[in-house]
């Protein structure tokens, strides 16, 4: 029993220590890699409200917009994910915070979405954001709401029908919430 015990420690710390992410800003040379991660995401049409046939250059007005602070999570040399924050309103709706997030469809079930939540909470707070609120989380994506929860976000809001999902057809939406 200890030794399998032991076997089983041994794989874990192999998978930990072959498995090493780095979350920094994104620098243009990362732009190809994001865009093949953000494609892949959006085609599906399952998460985000985005036109699944989105350009590139729509991708990143999207992705870029104005005020985003964008990073890339890499894992070894390879780009796996992305995320972007910003002020979800200006003015006086400007202290809260706003993001989205795309992962690799290979990189998945890794940690990689909650390695990159944590990082953007800690983002968040370092750039002077109050809260976070996430405007559209769709019902059906269930891996990101008890991720979001997971990470202290709550449910505050619910549109009802609001997705029109490819599969499962009109599905609600959530806004989540946390202070910061």
């Amino acid at each position: 029993m200890i030794e399998r015990s032991l076997r089983s420690l041994s794989l874990r710390v192999r998978h930990l220590i072959a498995f090493v992410l780095t979350i920094r800003s994104a620098m243009d040379s990362d732009h190809d890699a994001i865009w093949r991660v953000f494609r892949e995401v959006i085609a599906a049409g399952d998460t985000y409200p985005l036109d699944p046939n989105s350009s590139r250059e729509d991708a990143f007005a999207y992705w870029f917009q104005g005020g985003a602070h964008v990073f890339v999570a890499q894992d070894d040399e390879q780009i796996v994910g992305s995320y972007m924050l910003h002020a979800n309103q200006a003015g006086a709706g400007a202290h809260v915070g706003n993001a989205g997030f795309i992962v690799d469809k290979k990189a998945r079930g890794k940690g990689i979405g909650h390695a990159m939540g944590a990082h953007c909470l800690k983002e968040a707070r370092r750039l002077g954001f109050r809260a976070m609120q996430f405007n559209f989380v769709v019902s059906t994506n269930e891996s990101a709401v008890k991720l979001w929860q997971k990470l202290g976000m709550k449910i505050v809001g619910t549109l009802p029908g609001a997705f029109r999902h490819p599969l499962r057809g009109y599905v609600d939406v959530y806004i989540m919430f946390q202070t910061l």
